[in-house]
């Protein structure tokens, strides 16, 4: 029986090498993500046979039900899901950020995690084999913030509080939950590291990135584990980029 996976935010970036990688490794994938033509293109070349592109907005209930129930009517199931889609607000000081923005950070990688989470346990609870596996994409900046980063940072340091209790309330369904805490992979939202980026002592500086494959590898090697057996949390990053103290 071949495993079935849903990857958030899948059009681009982090999201399209992990759903990528996860096709290579066998899973049927549920591709999600708010533009079918960007789906369309991160999906291009893979086995159509095992894969689903859902345009998604995972803000909104309605689009998030719709999206399990199309991936339960074409696969029959879900093994993992991969909490990934997220976003950040422009970098301004923190009595700047516009209610509407800090809104539009919450709604999504907070409000949406928890929407597709709450759906999957449904799913997983009720399937036989019974259970699956849900990771979410957290950050380092839930514990080493940036300058200018507040609608961010609080939302990732509420992803570690929802995992927590994901992983203790999805116990008794045998759903297993984990962090992934990613720092400076190489993806278009980190391209402006190479110019060079705000620093907490008020320099700017290059932060050197790593191959985004190296994160996907990471979440493959936290989704081969057998249900008993779970990575709680992992960090991943570029070796050499300012995190501990963020020098």
């Amino acid at each position: 029986m071949k495993k079935v996976a849903i990857v958030t935010g899948a059009g681009t970036g982090i999201g399209k090498s992990v759903a990528t990688a996860l096709v290579d490794e066998g899973y049927c994938v549920v591709f999600a993500g708010r533009r079918l033509e960007v789906l369309e293109r991160a999906a291009k070349g893979q086995p159509k046979a095992r894969v689903l592109l859902v345009p998604t907005n995972v803000q909104d209930l309605d689009s998030v039900n719709a999206l399990f129930a199309r991936t339960k009517k074409r696969f029959g199931r879900l093994d993992l899901l991969f909490n990934n889609a997220g976003m950040g607000a422009p970098a301004v000081p923190l009595e700047d950020v516009t209610f509407e923005q800090w809104k539009q950070v919450v709604d999504t990688n907070l409000t949406g995690a928890f929407l597709c989470t709450q759906a999957a346990f449904r799913l997983m609870k009720e399937q036989k084999p019974r259970g699956g596996r849900i990771i979410n994409n957290g950050s380092i900046s839930a514990t080493a913030p940036r300058p200018n980063s507040a609608p961010y940072t609080a939302t990732k340091h509420a992803i570690t509080g929802l995992t927590k209790a994901t992983s203790l309330d999805g116990r008794k369904y045998d759903i297993a939950c984990g962090q992934i805490d990613i720092g400076n992979a190489a993806t278009e939202m980190t391209e402006r590291m190479t110019q060079g980026v705000p620093q907490a002592d008020g320099r700017i500086a290059i932060e050197p990135r790593m191959d985004v494959r190296c994160v996907a590898d990471a979440v493959l090697m936290m989704a081969r584990l057998p249900l008993d057996a779970n990575v709680q949390s992992l960090t991943i990053l570029a070796t050499k980029m300012p995190f501990v103290g963020r020098g």
